[in-house]
């Protein structure tokens, strides 16, 4: 198949997409709130959420629309400025709304997955990082004169996707775990939501301060 490239760059890639997968970013601090703060079914449909974006940024990078971003500083600054807008909100959303993992909030029904799936989506599609990393990580494991190129990058986006998910699956499974035990102790339910808080605010900041070159 055309599409599929050679079977020591596809290790290659697989390699290096799990050291990326277990690597902290915005991505994996949501879903893993989303899971503590709702539940199992709301973490996995935040990771569903960032899958999604994985795949338009694959998309974007396939049809050289991302190169047009990061080409233009007022459209690269937008990006900056809302991606870093929208982690603060969450961050704000942690602190106003904290403890949302509580069994008497929880009772008011469950949460909206679609809701959550969205968030995931916004997360990732508004990290300038994650469009340029998809500009520099990707384009390595495939010629520039490829005449295949934009399938073997679609091809890898989505073997991306599957890679990082045995990676990423067991943390909605542990947090899930580990929320059972912050129902009986509301202190450090209060603990964490500053917690992670904090690690949005930090993550907005890098983002503001990521540049092109």
């Amino acid at each position: 198949m055309t599409f599929v490239p050679d079977t020591a760059t596809l290790i290659q890639f697989a390699v290096a997409a799990v050291v990326i997968a277990i690597t902290p970013g915005p991505d994996m601090t949501l879903f893993v709130g989303r899971t503590l703060a709702q539940g199992r079914a709301a973490g996995f449909a935040s990771m569903a959420g960032t899958m999604t974006g994985v795949l338009v940024h694959t998309t974007l990078v396939a049809l050289g629309l991302s190169a047009l971003i990061v080409a233009s500083p007022e459209a690269f600054l937008v990006l900056k400025t809302g991606g870093a807008g929208y982690l603060l909100w969450l961050a704000w959303q942690a602190v106003r709304h904290g403890s949302a993992f509580s069994p008497e909030k929880q009772a008011g029904g469950s949460p909206s997955l679609t809701r959550n799936w969205m968030k995931g989506i916004a997360v990732n599609l508004l990290n300038p990082k994650v469009i340029l990393f998809f500009m520099t990580f990707l384009p390595q494991f495939v010629s520039a004169h490829d005449p295949h190129a934009p399938g073997k990058l679609f091809f890898l986006g989505m073997m991306f996707i599957v890679v990082s998910l045995p990676v990423t699956v067991p943390l909605v499974f542990m947090a899930h775990g580990f929320s059972r035990m912050l129902r009986r102790t509301p202190t450090v339910t209060r603990v964490v939501d500053y917690l992670f808080a904090g690690i949005f605010t930090a993550f907005a900041v890098k983002i503001l301060t990521t540049q092109t070159h």
